[in-house]
């Protein structure tokens, strides 16, 4: 009888060990699957790069000064006009009804002619301000590119609700994009 038992506990202990072995190989392909190289994730601020990059201060001070004649153009008619009216305010009790009408039609006019060059001057600001923006965002594009490439990132993110400055790499595109 003591042969069987001892059968069976050779069976149980092989059976056992071989247990132990699968146990710990599957223990290692799973710590084996964990050392993989880790996702390396950066994610930029594209509303800080667009405010503090030296190419966009570059770009909205070329868009002022552009713009800047036709501004003051704009001013000028809109301080005329302001005048006109307080003048018509000032006498319109004092004119007849002719004379009264007359200086109406003139201010709505003027008021139409300011309107108009106010509007102009909107449209082709934005018109710029979209052209500038969309070379900017390239150059930008391709900084943030050279920066992921260069520092072997798997994932570049642009939005975010919350971000650790772990892996906020705006600082190192405002460098790379100053250096230019």
């Amino acid at each position: 009888m003591f042969p069987l038992i001892r059968a069976f506990f050779r069976s149980f202990i092989a059976a056992s060990a071989i247990c132990c072995v699968t146990v710990l190989y599957a223990q290692g392909a799973a710590t084996t699957a964990v050392r993989q190289p880790e996702l390396k994730i950066g994610l930029v601020n594209t509303e800080k790069l667009l405010r503090e990059s030296a190419p966009a201060q570059r770009a909205f001070k070329k868009l002022e000064r552009e713009f800047a004649a036709r501004q003051a153009d704009v001013e000028r008619v809109a301080k005329k006009f302001r005048d006109q009216s307080a003048a018509f305010e000032k006498e319109q009790l004092t004119l007849n009804d002719a004379d009264r009408r007359n200086k109406q039609r003139e201010l709505e006019v003027s008021s139409r002619d300011l309107q108009r060059a106010q509007r102009e001057l909107r449209e082709d600001e934005n018109l710029r301000r979209n052209e500038e923006l969309a070379g900017l965002q390239e150059r930008l594009q391709k900084a943030i590119q050279q920066i992921a490439e260069s520092e072997k990132f798997d994932l570049i993110l642009q939005e975010a609700v919350y971000v650790s400055n772990r892996i906020d790499i705006t600082d190192r595109v405002l460098k790379a994009l100053a250096d230019k």
